[in-house]
């Protein structure tokens, strides 16, 4: 008996050549109503599924293959099923062709109507495929185009399809109906769950490989990126020259790409070993790069450089003055871009819509051993303020203070900024005392020649005790902007208004981890 090969495909690339391809190495071809009219026309003889069933479409094509003959077909065993066949007349398929109704492209469509939506929420492909993958030790399962070549290939050479193959196939099948009926699911939920909660009681992510990477954070570390299937692509980010970018380089890439994006006007963020370096605004992207460089131009080397807005020829010429592992902004000009591609191995990055952060579907996710931590973003600006010192702050400091303020959410906890005009003077982070921290961030502004007489300084978390307060004091800070909320609130004010320092604060803490 000749072998029988079941097409039922929406996305009908390819499948007229790989139909003529089985046709000729001796298959019997069975179609539903659309793809059997396709096949015809590609002058091959086609049985159509309301010929084998004897029943014809129903309900406007809601049911089409949803019957014993064509199940039967699928799911029989010859060796164990011979009474039932010959009692049902099944004549067993070797072969399901099958992909489904293009919901995620319905469900995306801008302006798509709910009832088009449901309409393509695909029924009968998925209940082939599985009874075909679940058979797969008889029949093999084709949903993606991309395996045609491959499939009618080793059918030509053997005759029929190995059993690795088989399983390969049947592999890539269940994959393909389990993120199908995901796209659903997350379809119907809502990007907030059923509930409108903002972390649903159940968190599906579909992670589809994008790269592997040369090594992780380490030579011995093995890497890869990943991007929800929803939104593919590297974190939104698009490689326009340079060598490929490594797991710090991305890593460093977002972070840098967050923190600019979150600053008005004109905005360069440098980004050394996840944390920022140098970080200004001004009124052009050459002039906020160079501010940026100058605030702390040690470190800056070979790290990543952000900005807000496009990056022009004047600023590429800028940049590369300097050794820097990436440049990442939303848009560059054609001479900037040919400017900086002179750099050779500079990477140079375009940033999309990322699939996470403020303006992104997904939460912050952290993996630990045996669970993840899930939260939303941290993007609470300095809006609301309260002045608890006696000295109200100038206008001008609360431009600073707010803007020392944004950059602290981007370091590393127990984070101290000194900023003014627009330009961070000094940055210390990750260190296990607020002190300690205020001090680095001082000497650091010191190195680089700048005085911190006038300026700005934000913490991220409360100033436990007076002496992070009067350590600022000392080096003539004159405005200070912190959450507030520590059991020695008092002590830390009197200690400001001691030494005529303004005081702001917010209520809303910046812990990063």
């Amino acid at each position: 008996m000749r072998p029988r090969a079941l097409f039922s495909v929406s996305d009908k690339t390819g499948a007229s050549d790989f139909a003529v391809r089985l046709a000729g190495a001796g298959w019997d071809l069975v179609a539903s109503g659309g793809t059997a009219k396709l096949l015809r026309e590609a002058g091959l003889k086609v049985e159509e599924v309301a010929s084998v069933t004897g029943s014809p479409e129903m309900l406007g094509g809601r049911v089409k293959t949803l019957h014993p003959a064509i199940h039967g077909a699928l799911l029989c065993r010859p060796e164990q099923d011979a009474e039932d066949i010959a009692r049902h007349g099944i004549r067993p398929i070797a072969l399901a062709v099958i992909n489904l109704y293009p919901f995620v492209e319905a469900a995306s469509r801008a302006g798509a109507e709910r009832a088009e939506v449901v309409e393509q929420i695909d029924v009968g492909g998925p209940a082939m495929i599985r009874a075909a993958a679940k058979n797969h030790e008889r029949v093999g399962v084709v949903v993606d185009p991309s395996d045609y070549d491959a499939v009618a290939s080793e059918i030509e050479a053997a005759g029929v399809l190995g059993e690795d193959t088989r399983r390969r196939l049947a592999v890539k099948a269940f994959d393909h109906t389990a993120r199908y009926d995901r796209a659903i699911c997350g379809w119907l939920e809502g990007p907030a769950g059923v509930s409108g909660e903002t972390l649903p009681e159940r968190l599906s992510v579909e992670l589809v490989k994008q790269a592997d990477l040369r090594y992780g954070e380490n030579p011995h570390q093995q890497a890869a990126v990943y991007a929800p299937s929803s939104a593919p692509g590297a974190g939104g980010l698009r490689l326009l020259g340079g060598k490929p970018l490594s797991y710090n380089n991305l890593a460093d890439a977002d972070l840098a790409r967050q923190c600019a994006s979150a600053l008005p006007d004109y905005a360069c963020a440098i980004i050394k070993h996840a944390t920022p370096c140098g970080v200004a605004v001004s009124g052009s992207a050459s002039d906020a790069y160079q501010r940026a460089f100058a605030a702390d131009p040690e470190s800056a080397f070979g790290g990543v450089i952000a900005f807000n807005c496009a990056v022009d020829e004047d600023t590429a010429r800028a940049v590369s003055g300097q050794f820097a592992e990436v440049v990442i902004a939303p848009e560059f000009s054609p001479g900037g871009l040919e400017v900086l591609k002179k750099r050779g191995n500079l990477r140079i990055v375009e940033q999309g819509t990322a699939s996470s952060g403020p303006d992104g579907d997904l939460p912050g996710l952290k993996v630990l051993d045996g669970a993840v931590l899930a939260q939303t973003f941290d993007s609470a600006a300095a809006e609301r303020h309260e002045v608890v010192s006696r000295r109200a702050p100038t206008d001008e400091e609360l431009r600073d203070a707010g803007f020392a303020w944004t950059v602290a959410r981007f370091v590393s906890s127990n984070a101290v900024v000194y900023a003014r005009d627009g330009q961070t003077l000094g940055i210390g982070g990750g260190q296990t005392s607020r002190v300690m921290s205020a001090r680095i961030a001082a000497w650091r502004a010191a190195d680089c020649g700048f005085s911190l007489k006038g300026a700005a300084m934000a913490s991220d978390g409360f100033l436990p005790f007076a002496d992070g307060l009067e350590a600022a004091a000392d080096e003539g800070i004159g405005v200070v902007i912190q959450p507030g909320g520590s059991i020695r609130d008092k002590e830390v004010i009197s200690a400001a208004d001691e030494r005529g320092v303004a005081m702001l604060f917010t209520g809303v803490r910046h812990f990063r981890h």
